[in-house]
């Protein structure tokens, strides 16, 4: 999983980099690689389909697949992704609409079209060819600071600093950092860690170590400190404070927000709006949505059907109205042959509730 995008060079000359805790180190940087090291060859995963022939491009799209998702989720993704667009040149060649297809039911969907925007970005400016530079990687659309990381690490096995959530927990832990991660201070401090234990070689087994021990031993609940290959040393252990570490968030209300949708169905074809990039759905194939209540729309409406969905900040509850016609056809709106509705890019919520009610059509 990964970060934001975040411009900031990494420092590669990390002797220079000073910490921001002042504190003694549990081990030594060296130490610490070749713990790590030695873990992943021995107990690590090295099966998933992205790890085999780890060029840049099936690197760049397995980590932007696996930003805020499982890896479990993400494998067939992953899998039919390549199938249909093996290369940079076919992906920068896509229509939006054949890549957002590939990416319904996975979520964030900017992430979609920045993998796209990146594509045509290397094929502009790089003859197709991805640079190895850990800035001139930072200039591709949607790669942050993680990203870049992440390829310089599995892609050209060099130096490349990576924190993402796995490393953040197990930083925390094994340094006994206080302070919730996502913070500008802490991530400061999480990344100055990152570029000081990050070694100059076997650098893609060190990478694949850090993300394997968080996903597989250092895990969120139920941590399996017996067979970490840190527990003597890790602070967290030490100290009993495991359990508490990292510091959580504070919990957040999230608020319900009602939505409203509209059916309008015609010679067996349905009306469907492709929404703005920007947003919510963005790119994607959606039932056309209204922003007035219905008693205020002028229109002799029926309800549909109802659905809902939550989002990171807001939980949706939909109501979907069927009326007979629509007064005014406005350009992003169009007919879609009810059997060809699948082939576009839905949110899922908008697929599921279209499923329901169009069997056998």
């Amino acid at each position: 999983m990964g970060s934001a995008p975040d411009k900031t060079v990494i420092h590669k000359n990390h002797s220079k980099v000073k910490s921001a805790m002042h504190m003694q180190y549990p081990i030594s940087p060296p130490q610490f690689q070749q713990h790590l090291i030695d873990w992943q060859r021995a107990h690590g995963r090295h099966d998933l389909p992205w790890q085999q022939n780890p060029s840049p491009y099936r690197v760049l799209v397995s980590e932007v697949m696996l930003q805020q998702t499982q890896v479990v989720t993400v494998i067939p993704y992953f899998e039919r992704w390549m199938t249909s667009f093996p290369t940079i040149e076919a992906l920068a060649s896509a229509t939006e609409d054949e890549v957002m297809n590939h990416w319904q039911g996975l979520g964030y969907y900017s992430r979609a079209r920045n993998l796209r925007k990146a594509a045509q970005y290397i094929m502009a400016h790089h003859q197709g060819q991805f640079p190895e530079s850990l800035a001139a990687l930072l200039d591709i659309p949607g790669v942050g600071r993680y990203t870049a990381g992440a390829i310089r690490s599995f892609a050209y096995d060099r130096y490349g600093p990576i924190v993402d959530g796995n490393v953040k927990r197990l930083f925390c832990r094994f340094f006994a950092l206080d302070g919730v991660p996502g913070t500008s201070a802490v991530d400061k401090q999480l990344w100055q860690l990152a570029e000081t234990f990050t070694p100059e070689t076997d650098n893609r087994v060190f990478a694949q170590g850090l993300l394997d021990i968080g996903a597989t031993i250092c895990k969120p609940k139920n941590p399996n400190c017996e067979h970490c290959c840190f527990q003597k040393t890790c602070l967290a252990f030490k100290y009993d404070r495991v359990q508490t570490l990292p510091t959580p968030k504070p919990k957040k209300t999230i608020p319900t927000k009602a939505g409203q949708f509209l059916w309008v169905e015609s010679d067996n074809k349905i009306l469907l709006e492709k929404r703005a990039s920007d947003g919510i759905w963005g790119a994607l194939w959606c039932l056309p949505q209204i922003h007035l209540q219905p008693e205020q729309f002028g229109e002799h409406m029926q309800l549909k059907g109802t659905f809902k969905h939550t989002f990171t900040h807001y939980k949706l509850d939909a109501n979907v109205w069927m009326i007979d016609r629509l007064g005014v056809m406005e350009p992003q709106l169009q007919w879609v042959e009810k059997s060809k509705v699948f082939n576009l890019g839905l949110p899922t919520p908008i697929k599921k509730f279209l499923t329901r009610h169009l069997e056998g059509c």
